[in-house]
């Protein structure tokens, strides 16, 4: 009788054992695919968010491009007004 619980201990323990086996496969496969779908999901909000990154980038070149065209539009206008001034105004035009 004792030779019989003796072997349905070992075989219980054999049993756990290989239970914790698997269990403990089963939670590395679990935490595998749970870190690749969390690396996947930010790899496509980061990509996301370069594409934001990129079409208001693109929309702050835009602009800066026409506010260079406006300031040049300026500066032209500065200096012709400036030449009118001169000519209008010789004696103020001239340093002592």
């Amino acid at each position: 009788m004792c030779i019989r619980a003796t072997q349905s201990i070992l075989f219980h323990q054999i049993q756990t054992s290989k239970n914790k086996r698997r269990s403990k496969r089963s939670k590395l496969q679990v935490l595998r695919l749970t870190r690749r779908r969390c690396e996947e999901k930010l790899g496509k909000d980061i990509e996301l968010k370069n594409l934001q990154l990129y079409l208001k980038n693109q929309t702050i070149i835009k602009e800066n491009d026409k506010l260079r065209e406006k300031a040049n539009i300026l500066h032209q206008e500065n200096i012709a007004l400036m030449t009118e001034f001169q000519k209008k105004f010789p004696h103020l035009n001239q340093r002592k």
